[in-house]
């Protein structure tokens, strides 16, 4: 795999499929329906969808493609493939709060190993740079040539004052049990992969999960995480999350600063 190029696809994929979600989101209506598990999908989702997979599919046509729009059609045998969630936080789309991202991943033998992470209404970009670390990019963001970036790393974490992020629209009494085992200085809210890249900012010590999660929704935040120096762990036994899983349904898990002392669930 040729990881510069993949950077540069995979960023310029993120870029244009904003472009479309964004128009769609700033439009005056949409139309929202439901799929077969109950989940909304809009016109952005397949806009973007269509988008990205044309380009990933021209760009690295041996690579198996997953993405969330076409979940049925995949093949889980290969060891290495790209997996996409076109538009994360459609419920945030939804009721127009910004926390969305169109989220990119490489996964090779388990691990995400590269991803990018973007948030258009949040002027945001997370993406690992070729050598596998990770990178924020400060706008404005133009699709052929790249803007300043700094490099990303997780935070030196006090476990006597965390910072903690949960999710906007899946925070529940089993979360709020399970956060209430630490310190905590405060707690964050924030809506789909951006809680992984709070905590590779260092902007969020922890990040625990107690709900149903897709593989496509979380892998290029953790590769994102990965490359800032962060963790994401099983919720039960604190085994690394590992991803090509049957259904690519994901367990409950922690994404974390590795200075932060685990608890047990």
């Amino acid at each position: 795999m040729d990881y510069q190029e993949l950077t540069r696809v995979m960023r310029t994929l993120a870029l244009e499929a904003g472009d479309k979600i964004m128009e769609i989101y700033n439009s005056d209506d949409f139309e929202v329906k439901s799929k077969s598990d109950d989940s909304p999908v809009t016109a952005a989702d397949e806009a973007a969808d269509a988008l990205i997979s044309a380009g990933l599919r021209a760009s690295f046509p041996d690579v198996a493609l997953v993405t969330e729009e076409q979940a049925d059609s995949h093949d889980i045998s290969a060891k290495t493939f790209l997996i996409v969630d076109p538009l994360d936080g459609t419920k945030e789309f939804v009721h127009r709060r910004g926390d969305f991202t169109v989220n990119i991943a490489l996964v090779e033998d388990g691990v995400p190993t590269r991803g990018v992470v973007y948030a258009p209404a949040k002027d945001r970009m997370f993406y690992t740079d070729g050598e596998g670390g990770s990178v924020e990019e400060l706008g404005p963001f133009d699709k052929t040539t790249v803007g300043k970036t700094k490099p990303i790393r997780v935070a030196d974490s006090d476990n006597a004052a965390l910072m903690v992020v949960a999710s906007k629209s899946h925070r529940d009494q089993a979360t709020d049990d399970y956060i209430g085992k630490y310190a905590v200085k405060d707690m964050k809210s924030a809506g789909s992969s951006l809680k992984f890249c709070l905590v590779a900012t260092g902007e969020a010590d922890i990040y625990p999960r107690v709900g149903r999660t897709m593989e496509w929704d979380t892998a290029a935040g953790h590769a994102v995480l990965n490359g800032a120096g962060g963790s994401v762990v099983r919720f039960d036994d604190h085994s690394p999350l590992v991803y090509g899983k049957e259904g690519f349904a994901n367990p409950f898990f922690i994404a974390y600063a590795p200075a932060v002392d685990l608890k047990p669930a």
